[in-house]
């Protein structure tokens, strides 16, 4: 039956191999479950005909048979009262019936095994169903878990930069201090050697100096009577 072709991927459709082909799993596992949910919908209305068309087939068969039982009744009857002209025509209505029934048991045989093909399909779509309704809960939960891990990744990164960034300041700043202390050092260097003749004459004539300021004083205080 076109049916069963139909609905043949849905019984294959594997849950874990969907998920791991999508970039959201608790998004994706959502939508797989409302998927599974409008299919067995529609696999339920299917499979409810299919299994009515075994019971049609199937009372087809036992009516038949029923016929088939009637007929060799009459037949015996018909001899019980001598008549065998009747019990011919009651035997070729029953040979007729048999062979029908050929056909008939043929027919009920290939309605019962696409109603057991539907079945399946729909008990594969109902425990599809729940169990991921029984995992969905863990799934989002365990993506909530990695999501938070890769912030936590995001910001170990970050610290490690920061870390990088701070060793490379601190031999940026040794530099500095050492391109200071290098720059100091040349300017020491080129100051002229000291004279100390000179500064001693720049010391004494300080001192020449102070000696005449106080004989002036001196002076001065005599003319004023101090």
């Amino acid at each position: 039956m076109g049916m069963l072709d139909r609905f043949a991927d849905i019984v294959k459709a594997n849950i874990n191999d969907l998920l791991d082909k999508c970039e959201d799993p608790a998004k994706m596992i959502d939508q797989y479950l409302r998927d599974l949910t409008e299919n067995l919908a529609e696999v339920k209305q299917e499979t409810a005909g299919v299994m009515a068309e075994e019971a049609r087939t199937k009372r087809m068969v036992d009516e038949n048979a029923a016929e088939v039982a009637r007929y060799d009744g009459l037949a015996r009857k018909a001899l019980e009262a001598g008549n065998e002209d009747d019990a011919r025509t009651f035997l070729a209505k029953k040979q007729q019936l048999a062979a029908k029934a050929e056909s008939l048991e043929a027919t009920y045989a290939a309605a019962r095994e696409n109603a057991a093909k539907m079945r399946q399909m729909h008990d594969k779509l109902v425990g599809d169903i729940e169990t991921l309704n029984a995992r969905r809960e863990a799934v989002k939960a365990k993506v909530a878990v990695a999501r938070t891990q890769e912030k936590v990744n995001e910001f170990a990164s970050t610290a490690d930069k920061t870390a990088g960034a701070m060793s490379a300041f601190e031999r940026m700043e040794a530099k500095a201090d050492q391109m200071l202390d290098r720059a100091n050092a040349m300017s020491e260097l080129n100051q002229p050697p000291a004279d100390e003749a000179r500064a001693l004459e720049e010391k004494y004539a300080g001192a020449v100096s102070d000696a005449a300021v106080e004989d002036e004083l001196a002076k001065l205080k005599a003319e004023m009577g101090l």
